[in-house]
Order: structure tokens, then sequence, then C-alpha cells
């Protein structure tokens, strides 16, 4: 009768092992499918946020956004997948400028000679209000009088206003 109690609790140490077992991989199952399903799908808009900010490495001066080759869907298409993996705006930026150089950034970055971009329109409108505050100023004022306006003489005056009537008279 011995052997008979060993062999249920045997059997029972094999089930309750098998149990254990199917329970961890419903449960791994389980949370795997529920993570799967918290994570929210990647907008168009998110997408378009970052691909704004490029530009077509193919096209010249066209936003990566707006821009229909097929190289540009697969551009796009790419920045969702990096954002599904979780990349950030700067990380994927990086990516493009390290793939394709500056030229794909909508704003160049502040070094080498870049950075005249920034810094010459303030200075050319700055320049600008300068040089209409000095004009609007230098029209204000009155000209000086250097020389008299001279009134002809009367013989002269009268002959002019007698050549103006007679020409008004004919029209």
């Amino acid at each position: 009768m011995m052997i008979g109690v060993e062999d249920r609790s045997q059997r029972r140490s094999v089930w309750l092992v098998v149990a254990v077992l199917g329970a961890m991989v419903w449960a791994a199952l389980f949370t795997g499918m529920a993570s799967a399903q918290e994570a929210e799908p990647v907008t168009d808009d998110e997408v378009n946020a970052i691909a704004k900010q490029l530009y077509c490495p193919v096209c010249e001066n066209v936003p990566l956004d707006v821009c229909p080759t097929q190289a540009c869907a697969q551009w796009r298409a790419l920045i969702r997948e990096k954002l599904a993996a979780g990349w950030s705006e700067t990380r994927i930026k990086d990516y493009f400028v390290e793939q394709y150089g500056d030229r794909v950034l909508a704003a160049p970055p502040a070094r080498g000679l870049n950075w005249l971009v920034y810094l010459i329109p303030p200075l050319a409108f700055i320049a600008g209000a300068f040089i209409l505050y000095r004009a609007f100023r230098a029209w204000k004022q009155p000209l000086p009088d250097s020389e008299p306006q001279r009134v002809p003489s009367g013989a002269a005056a009268d002959e002019y206003v007698a050549r103006l009537e007679e020409e008004l008279r004919r029209r």
C-alpha cells in the first residue's frame, strides 16, 4: 500500500507542476497581448510634425510631409516605425542628418557659415529701420532757403500773363 500512496503523490506533483507551468504560460501570453494593446498607434499628425521639419533629400526645397514621391512615402513610413519603436524627435532628425546631411533639415543648425542665416535678417531689419528713421527726419525738416525766388519784373510778368491768357482762350 505504500507504493500506492507514493504513486498518488507523484501524480499530484506532476499535475501541480503542469498546472503551474500552464498558468505561467497563459499569464505570459495574456500580459504580452495586453501590453501590445496598450501601445497607441502612431498617428499621421505625429509623423507629419517631424516630416515638416525635414526636406526631401531627392527633391529640392520640398518638405517631407507634402512630397508626393515614393521615396518620401518610404521615409514617412520609416519615421512612423522609429516613433513606434520609441525614438524621440531629435533622434529621428539626427538619423536623417546622419544619412543625408544637414541639407535635409528645414532649419539649418547654427554652426559654420549657417549662423549667418540667423544673424543677417535681424541686422538687415535694424539697418532698414535706421535708414527709414533718418529719411523721415530729413523729410520733416524744412529746406533752407539758399537763394530767394525772383519775381519777374513788371514788363516781363505782363508779357508772360498775356501769353498765358491767350493760350487759355484758344482752348
